[in-house]
């Protein structure tokens, strides 16, 4: 899973999608289309723009014609949709998306909740749905739960494992393994990315965290101590899953960005364009986000020394 051994690490933003897809405010579709054009000016390897979903399912984001479409797309940046079903899939097709993402949960009870079927019939639609894209365009595979389910609790190991033996084998060679709801620990993190990592170094795993507890960045550092180099985040660490009680936003997109660059790694992705995005989301949802760069700054940022601590200094 380590490309190369290189220290440069992809950044996929997923706010404009995984973020907005929860909000109670819809977003004007002109919004999404700047929010997702300033995004692409930050130089993020990819964007999540939307999803093709029923609009009854998720009416938050019932434009995702009219914002892929109207989108301005930055050379070197994926922009990729989410879909459910085939009839997602041909959607997405239409408005020329990069990369089509499709989701099951690796927990029964989550993937009924969520999507009204088995498993097993996910795992048939996702089949079908690598059939009819015929490697037009990549498709990854987004495993829901994969570390803990908010009805069952711990998903064992070995069924992740599973599920990801049986999407390869239908023709996948993209998957995400999410901790939809915040429960993974990093020695839990490590043993999950270091199994999938050594049994299918062909595959390009990412990593997706959310911050409920707060262990977000806690995790990334151990995915990236057995090889991940991939990793989803949601500038102003908005998103959450409308079908997962307790679930929370992912880490965001600046403080994941900061802490990376803070240890050298590289990612082509400028802070202060990040921070710029996630400035605009407070009044644009009528909100605060719990971004911590965007409310404290970089760690570099320096402040004027005070009147009094000033005069003793230059004495």
């Amino acid at each position: 899973m380590r490309e190369h051994g290189t220290k440069r690490i992809f950044v996929h933003e997923v706010a404009p999608r995984d973020g907005l897809q929860i909000e109670p405010r819809f977003v004007p579709t002109e919004d999404k289309v700047r929010f997702v054009n300033a995004l692409s000016k930050s130089g993020v390897a990819k964007i999540e723009v939307t999803s093709f979903t029923s609009p009854t399912a998720i009416p938050a984001l019932s434009d995702a014609e009219a914002v892929m479409r109207t989108i301005i797309r930055a050379p070197g940046v994926e922009y990729a949709a989410l879909a459910p079903n085939v009839r997602g899939a041909e959607r997405a097709l239409r408005c020329a998306v990069d990369e089509l993402n499709v989701v099951m949960s690796a927990s029964e009870t989550h993937n009924f909740t969520n999507l009204r079927m088995t498993c097993d019939k996910s795992l048939g639609q996702i089949a079908q749905v690598l059939k009819v894209i015929d490697r037009q365009i990549p498709v990854n595979v987004s495993i829901s739960t994969a570390f803990g389910c908010p009805f069952e609790g711990v998903v064992p190991e070995s069924r992740v494992l599973e599920l990801i033996a049986r999407v390869v084998d239908s023709g996948a060679d993209r998957v995400a393994l999410c901790d939809t709801t915040g429960v993974a620990n990093p020695l839990q993190v490590e043993q999950v990315f270091g199994a999938v990592g050594s049994r299918w170094p062909e595959v390009r795993f990412t990593a997706h965290f959310h911050n409920t507890r707060g262990m977000g960045l806690a995790n990334v550092l151990r995915a990236l101590d057995v090889g991940v180099t991939r990793f989803d985040a949601s500038v102003g660490g908005l998103g959450g899953c409308p079908f997962a009680p307790g679930a929370s936003g992912n880490i965001a997109t600046e403080d994941l960005v900061h802490m990376l660059h803070l240890m050298g790694y590289e990612t082509g992705v400028s802070l202060e364009q990040l921070l710029e995005c996630a400035g605009t989301l407070p009044p644009l949802l009528g909100h605060d986000v719990p971004s911590h760069v965007l409310k404290a700054g970089p760690s570099t940022r320096r402040y004027p020394v005070p009147g009094a601590a000033a005069e003793k200094r230059d004495a």
